[in-house]
């Protein structure tokens, strides 16, 4: 696919919502190890709400379209996930700017505000076993792709296989952020939630634009 527009975007959020819910009892498990073990049910929350907003946009515009995704998932009762993604949705929003479809560098410019959104929620950095571990190199092998030439599909390819790395990744990480913190070396051995959640969403994400 060499662009995506609105009806694809559509595509994209209701798969990663699906996914989400299919693994809702496999991320709660997960931070049961380091947290309080709602991350499943609280993420299912947030995707459920993206993907209602996201069919029931009538404006036809990818911006317009993101922006109630974004701050409709801040309304949702979702503990630090909600303005977490909430703000990756409206920086979404900001980076695909007016146009009505975009191109794979335009797609990863539109990643690379998501994730700038996102920052401004938190002080979490690479290495600090948050989703942050599976967002950051995800754009940026997207953008990669994209500045190399791929087009859309292989692009979110590249970037959700980077994401699951990345997840994958945590589980030799010590937590820094969240209840796991209290817990210190014992966080090893195990994935973030957060960060896995976030491949969970890049691989649909790929899948919806590939199929």
């Amino acid at each position: 696919m060499q662009t995506i527009g609105t009806n694809t975007v559509v595509k994209m959020i209701a798969a990663a919502a699906a996914r989400i819910r299919a693994n809702e009892k496999d991320l709660s498990a997960l931070d049961s190890a380091t947290g309080d073990g709602d991350h499943g049910t609280t993420i299912c929350r947030v995707m459920d709400a993206a993907e209602t907003a996201a069919k029931g946009d009538t404006s036809g515009k990818i911006t317009e379209l993101l922006n109630k995704v974004g701050w409709d998932v801040m309304s949702v009762d979702g503990g630090s996930t909600s303005p977490l993604l909430g703000s990756f949705f409206i920086g979404l929003s900001e980076g695909a700017g007016s146009s009505a479809e975009l191109d794979a560098k335009a797609t990863a410019a539109m990643f690379e505000a998501g994730v700038a959104g996102l920052r401004q929620q938190t002080k979490a950095q690479p290495g600090d076993k948050t989703m942050i571990d599976a967002l950051v190199p995800a754009v940026e092998a997207l953008r990669a792709a994209a500045n190399g030439g791929a087009d859309v599909t292989a692009a979110l390819r590249q970037a959700a296989d980077a994401a699951t790395r990345g997840a994958q990744a945590t589980k030799e990480m010590v937590a820094k952020f969240g209840r796991a913190r209290n817990l210190g070396d014992r966080t090893r051995g195990h994935a973030d939630p957060g960060a896995t959640s976030i491949s969970h969403i890049f691989t649909a994400f790929a899948e919806a634009v590939g199929s």
